[in-house]
């Protein structure tokens, strides 16, 4: 219900305003940001928008861990509105590649969380896990230089993530309060929305403000979760060390925390949590009619019979619970369920052949003369995929988020 959505805080209703339509959202890891990734995959979608994608050799990823670069996007999906798959920030590279008006966003979760999380999900992945006897999450706090090294190829997983992600150095000491906060400062003059993962339904209003879009843009399943049986339980003691071996990133969420509540503030409270209530009804009804009537059972990826909708498992330890839709729901229900909830693998390979078809078509219908231009001018603007290569040096770290350096990546799977 449309109205009585934006009766909720009709004082600043978006519906007066164009959507936008421009957006980078930087994907960090662990922090519901596969779920967030899925609602611009839709929204691009059913708004016939361009979204940039990684070339083959980058996988599904902008060849996290190097810094992004316009040689990391494929030459179909050139010319975007959307970057949202994982990259390492870039500023300067991201400008050449989207609009001018493009609007920044990206999503933070407590560090004690997060980190708890990632050291579970990446325990066969990052070296600096992969040393500490059985696994154990409080040996590894205990002695973190015992096993953490700075400069091998996963190291950003095991301290300071979130830093990481935004281009930052991760292993700044906490002791240099001046360069967390120029990081901060930095990244507040980039970013007009820092989403906070504990409150996803109240970042998705705020996003709904910023960008005039309406209830059915921001609906949304839950993705890549856990199983309980997977999560770790923090025993005392443990977040406070946690969010010390991880002091820039603490620094950083708690700083835009802080931010996240004045934004709610200035739009209101009360109509915010008006809101949130609506929104979660329309995702009730979407379940109900996605799911036979029933709220949906997340199943491990075994049991799921589509194989598009097995969501990626990263070891035999982490147990990442998907969805499978009934077969006793129409085919009009399956076509418009089946985006919600496929994984971003999956997702990304069927947005990259669809709009990969789109480029061909537009390619082929161009006059002789400008195809000619258009070829040239994506020869000298891009290297050939082959370019990317395992070969290449590490990252650099002390990037902030406007820095130029274009590094290129290692292809990454995960």
């Amino acid at each position: 219900n449309m109205e009585a959505f934006h009766f909720g805080c009709s004082h600043q209703s978006p519906g007066t305003k164009p959507k936008h339509t421009n957006i980078v959202f930087l994907k960090t890891h662990k922090t519901a940001s596969t779920t967030m990734q899925n609602i611009l995959f839709r929204f691009a979608e059913r708004n016939n928008l361009t979204v940039a994608l990684p070339v083959q050799a980058c996988g599904h990823q902008f060849c996290y861990p190097r810094s992004f670069s316009s040689h990391f996007v494929h030459l179909h999906t050139l010319r975007p509105n959307l970057i949202t798959n994982h990259m390492r920030f870039n500023k300067t590279a991201l400008q050449r590649v989207m609009p001018n008006d493009t609007i920044y966003i990206t999503i933070l979760r407590e560090p004690a969380s997060m980190f708890e999380s990632l050291f579970t999900y990446y325990s066969r992945h990052c070296m600096s896990f992969r040393r500490v006897p059985n696994g154990s999450l409080e040996a590894f706090l205990a002695e973190p230089l015992r096993y953490y090294r700075s400069q091998e190829i996963e190291s950003m997983y095991a301290r300071n993530t979130l830093t990481f992600d935004l281009g930052g150095d991760k292993d700044n000491s906490i002791k240099d309060l001046a360069y967390a906060q120029n990081f901060v400062a930095d990244v507040e003059k980039v970013f007009s929305l820092v989403m906070i993962s504990e409150y996803f339904d109240e970042s998705l209003i705020l996003l709904r403000h910023l960008l005039s879009w309406d209830l059915e843009d921001i609906l949304y399943v839950k993705l890549n979760m856990r199983t309980e049986s997977s999560k770790k339980r923090l025993s005392p003691g443990l977040p406070e060390k946690i969010r010390a071996w991880n002091s820039i990133d603490a620094y950083l969420y708690d700083y835009f925390n802080t931010s996240f509540w004045d934004k709610l503030s200035d739009l209101g409270l009360d109509c915010v949590a008006k809101e949130v209530q609506l929104l979660r009804q329309a995702q009730e009804r979407l379940m109900r009619s996605c799911f036979g009537g029933k709220m949906p059972l997340p199943r491990p990826a075994a049991e799921i019979k589509n194989k598009d909708l097995r969501p990626w498992q990263p070891s035999d330890k982490v147990d990442i619970v998907g969805y499978d839709l009934p077969v006793n729901i129409s085919h009009e229900a399956q076509e418009h369920c089946l985006k919600y909830i496929m994984p971003e693998i999956s997702y990304t390979r069927i947005l990259l052949h669809s709009q990969s078809l789109q480029h061909r078509r537009s390619y082929q219908n161009r006059p002789v003369q400008k195809s000619h231009t258009l070829q040239q001018h994506i020869r000298t603007t891009l290297p050939r995929h082959s370019q990317v290569h395992r070969s290449q040096p590490g990252p650099s770290v002390g990037q902030s988020p406007g820095s130029g350096t274009e590094s290129k990546s290692t292809p990454k799977q995960s």
